[in-house]
């Protein structure tokens, strides 16, 4: 039996690879800032599965939390064979609407975090000759808009790279890139929904499936839906300028409110 490790597990795409990866009968580690919630999580899984479910509370906004979640990743004695990096969020309010703090707030989680647990995780992984990560990024790393996008394009960058440089160790990387999904996300962040049409809208449960899917084929990138590989094909071919405005326009219209 495997043992996988889930950043913002509690909720959204978090909860639904915690769901999954049970299920198949995979011992969890829960991470996200609320104990509460993570016992509760945690007892569910374990009640409905049968699995072992360690809950880990930790803020990957601050170096001690990063560096708890990482000294478990880095555990030889009861290693982590799957690394799920999902927790992250979004700041409501365009680029000098957002204060600095948060701004660097979001870097933190998002890029910072993202390194660290990477590194500590795939350190212990590839002495093992096996393992995997996956890093949940966003279909916006590939639209120039926002910080939040910026720091998404990071995300799929760093571990393409890395999945490039560690091909034959056994270890394997994911950047996975989903667009719209009905969780907690935009609730959190103060963001309304009502202006985004029903067909940009995943599962989660579904995007879980085929992330995994995915995963299990080798893919370094993973666009869990054939409505967004539509889109982020044409992406490629827009012009840069083209693209900028048509984002820009995109986002004020079905963009938080």
């Amino acid at each position: 039996m495997t043992t996988a490790l889930i950043t913002g597990s509690t909720a959204g795409i978090g909860a639904a690879f915690a769901r999954r990866l049970a299920a198949d009968g995979h011992d969890l580690v829960l991470v996200a800032r609320d104990a509460k919630r993570l016992r509760e999580q945690a007892t569910e899984l374990h009640d409905r599965h049968g699995i072992e479910a360690e809950v880990l509370p930790a803020d990957l906004s601050e170096d001690k939390g990063i560096e708890t979640v990482a000294a478990r990743l880095g555990d030889r004695k009861n290693p982590v064979d799957l690394l799920i990096n999902n927790a992250g969020f979004g700041n409501k309010g365009r680029y000098l609407e957002v204060s600095m703090a948060d701004e660097l707030t979001m870097l933190k989680v998002h890029c910072e975090a993202v390194l660290r647990l990477t590194s500590a995780a795939a350190g212990a992984m590839r002495e093992r000759g096996r393992g995997g990560v996956v890093n949940v990024a966003s279909v916006a790393a590939f639209v120039p808009r926002g910080t939040y996008g910026a720091s998404k394009a990071w995300v799929v960058q760093f571990t393409q790279g890395a999945a490039r440089d560690l091909a034959g160790t056994g270890v394997r990387l994911m950047a996975l890139c989903p667009g719209f999904v009905r969780t907690e996300f935009h609730q959190r962040a103060g963001m309304g929904t009502d202006n985004i049409p029903g067909w940009m809208w995943l599962d989660a449960d579904k995007l879980v499936a085929a992330a995994l899917a995915d995963l299990a084929r080798g893919k370094s990138l993973s666009i869990p839906d054939p409505r967004y590989k539509a889109l982020m094909g044409l992406v490629k071919v827009a012009p840069r300028g083209l693209l900028g405005g048509v984002a820009s326009r995109t986002g004020r219209k079905y963009g938080p409110r």
